[in-house]
């Protein structure tokens, strides 16, 4: 039974999956390699003053933080093609138009950061205002939503369609 709070699938193409994948095999496999540096700062004596040593640290935080993430969203991802839905969802191409002017439109990726990496498109997180504002929403149905500056915006969803990768 749904209690309503499960996030959204994230549907990746298993080419996108394929990416990630060695992505998160190369950071495991140069983890031997950073500890290696890291010991190698550490034997250049004061840690206060040694910028290497410190740097090298920050790069492992990174690298290990990137690796949970990854794995974590490798665990949880639906591979293939996402299923046909007959409103806007995470994981959509959208075409929008401000307004009531059907020439000013755009065309981006409802998804998140990850994503990001595997297209040219701007991404929109399902949590920002727009996103919020056109979540469930059809084909020519128009929404409104607060913007960071406080205007209100109104936008018509053109067309959405899953995202290919």
């Amino acid at each position: 039974m749904s209690n309503g709070n499960e996030a959204p699938a994230t549907w990746l193409s298993q080419d996108a999956y394929d990416r990630l994948k060695a992505e998160l095999d190369e950071l495991i496999a140069n983890r031997p390699i950073i500890a290696a540096e890291i010991n190698a700062r550490r034997e250049e004596g004061d840690l206060r003053e040694n910028g290497g040593y410190h740097a090298a640290r920050e790069e492992q935080g990174k690298a290990e933080g990137r690796i949970l993430y990854l794995k974590e969203l490798l665990r949880t991802a639906q591979v293939g093609e996402a299923p046909t839905v007959d409103a806007v969802a995470p994981g959509m191409v959208v075409t929008i138009y401000f307004d009531d002017d059907a020439d000013d439109t755009e065309t981006f990726l409802l998804g998140s950061r990850e994503i990001a990496s595997t297209t040219d498109l701007t991404v929109y997180s399902p949590e920002s205002a727009l996103g919020q504002a056109i979540l469930g929403g059809k084909a020519g149905q128009a929404c409104t939503y607060t913007a960071p500056s406080g205007a209100d915006i109104k936008v018509t969803v053109v067309s959405f369609e899953p995202f290919s990768g």
